[in-house]
């Protein structure tokens, strides 16, 4: 797989390097340290805690679908009506 653009762009007629870097080629390694005679479910849940913190699945699911740019501004919208509708109630 791929992660870097032709050198010739037809778009802007320039050489050069555009680099395209998906954030789900990167290989990012967690490391959970485990002490001697710790219990490997509680390692576990570390690094399911940290995977999780990565967000590559949720990354991923995001992927799965085509969300059209009008949606995706209406859902943003809509989610800064609530969330000033919640500090409000704060006040």
């Amino acid at each position: 797989m791929c992660t870097f653009a032709p050198a010739f762009s037809p778009k802007n007629g320039r050489r050069g390097t555009n680099r395209v870097i998906n954030p789900l080629i990167i290989n990012i390694m967690i490391v959970v340290p485990v002490k001697e005679g710790e219990n490997i479910e509680r390692a576990l849940k570390k690094f399911k805690r940290k995977f999780e913190k990565t967000g590559v699945v949720k990354e991923l699911r995001r992927r799965q679908q085509f969300d059209k740019p009008s949606v995706l501004k209406r859902l943003a919208k809509e989610r800064a009506i609530y969330v000033q509708q919640l500090r409000r109630v704060e006040d």
